[in-house]
């Protein structure tokens, strides 16, 4: 991962144009350090509870074969947390290298993405790719079985976002090549697929969009969000205004004869625009979606934006927050959350005070603005450089994983009450 000693030196200048406020801490727990072994190396992705308030996620490196790990965290009696794997990823069929959310269904099963392994593709440098389902057993286990391994053809590969349910049962993802080919995509510029459970047990996957690498946006990083009317928003990482483009936020509106159009609501131009946004999008209860860009590759450290929707049917975007690259953090690379009362929250993979990423708060304030604090920022030690989406409890708390250096530190998971 990334070092970016400079950052400090920016941090210092931002330090006298921004009040005391803006930094002020939140209180911050390390619930688990990955050791980088059997236990797991390096999450990626978010976490998710389940009914009984147990953590869970994905490892994109280490456990048994060095190919990942799917990992539950459970609170003990007096307090901490204890770690187990529920399965390791060999590498082969069965995939590798998990980076996405996790989701369950309502019987207990828990459904992901990896985005190596299974099957072997022309135009995936190796395997393409496989979408899971771990279903817990009789004696306190987990089974795997693959839900659909992808061939890197017109069917998409590296499924990188993770899946989302509608409301009958059908799973949605992205995928970050695969699909159309062309000079600007020669290992293809992604698709958004659908599965659907199959009578009597299997799922069947269809391509619902394919993108060209032009207006339309490529590689779908972030997972899915579905609105009260069944279209699905999400970003593109690159294209839009041209082949080289700084990437999109899409929508997909499903037709009565089963097809889907896209749309988009907002192309993005870099500089103070931002540019490529990752992670998923979130609605507030009037129809806005929010978002961030991670603007690694254009000069910028990435904002945090919000789209609103128009009386003639379009979107107006507007910068919540544009990092300095400094103490408030820089590159983004997840989705926000919100808390009850319309706060946001999300976390930078860089920046702070020492250059290892912060977890920040974005609060509306009155008439219309919004107000930026940072809540954590890391330090090389328990965990450095968060990367997943944070999930908040009914108490209010936050929760996330770091990512680790690699090398001294192997990743975590942390809580943190604002």
């Amino acid at each position: 991962m990334k070092r970016k000693n400079f950052l400090r030196i920016l941090g210092l200048a931002m330090a006298l144009t921004l009040g005391a406020s803006a930094w002020a801490q939140g209180t911050f727990k390390t619930l688990y350090t990955f050791t980088g072994g059997e236990d797991g190396n390096g999450p990626v992705s978010g976490l998710v509870f389940d009914g009984s308030g147990n953590l869970y996620g994905t490892t994109e490196s280490g456990g048994a074969y060095n190919a990942g790990t799917v990992f539950e965290l459970t609170q003990v009696s007096g307090g901490g947390w204890t770690e187990s794997v529920l399965y390791s990823f060999t590498g082969g069929a069965d995939g590798a290298a998990p980076a996405a959310d996790l989701i369950f269904d309502t019987s207990g099963n828990i459904y992901g993405t990896a985005g190596y392994g299974g099957a072997s593709g022309t135009y995936c440098a190796g395997t393409c790719g496989v979408a899971y389902e771990l279903t817990p057993t009789s004696n306190g286990g987990w089974t795997e079985s693959v839900l659909y391994s992808f061939t890197g053809g017109a069917d998409g590969a590296r499924p990188s976002a993770g899946l989302i349910f509608d409301a009958v049962g059908n799973l949605y993802g992205g995928t970050w090549q695969g699909g159309y080919i062309s000079p600007e995509c020669y290992d293809g510029c992604g698709v958004i697929y659908k599965l659907t459970p199959s009578t009597g047990g299997g799922w069947t996957q269809s391509v619902i969009h394919t993108f060209m690498g032009k207006w339309d946006g490529r590689n779908s990083w972030g997972s899915l969000i579905l609105d009260g009317s069944g279209n699905l928003f999400g970003p593109a990482w690159n294209s839009g205004v041209s082949s080289d483009g700084y990437g999109v936020v899409f929508k997909l509106t499903p037709n009565s004869d089963g097809s889907w159009t896209e749309h988009v609501p907002h192309q993005f131009k870099g500089g103070n625009d931002g540019a490529e946004p990752q992670g998923h999008l979130v609605f507030d209860n009037a129809g806005n979606l929010y978002g961030i860009t991670q603007d690694a590759l254009y000069g910028g450290y990435g904002t945090v934006f919000e789209l609103l929707p128009s009386a003639n049917g379009g979107w107006l975007r507007r910068t919540l927050h544009q990092f300095s690259g400094g103490r408030d953090g820089a590159h983004p690379y997840s989705g926000l959350t919100f808390d009850t009362t319309g706060n946001l929250y999300g976390v930078a993979n860089d920046g702070g005070a020492d250059g290892y990423g912060v977890v920040f708060k974005v609060t509306p304030t009155s008439p219309g603005g919004w107000s930026y604090r940072v809540l954590h920022t890391f330090e090389d030690t328990t965990g450095a450089y968060p990367q997943g989406d944070l999930i908040i409890d009914g108490a209010g708390n936050l929760y996330g994983t770091t990512y680790g250096d690699g090398s001294n530190t192997f990743g975590s998971v942390f809580e943190i009450t604002p």
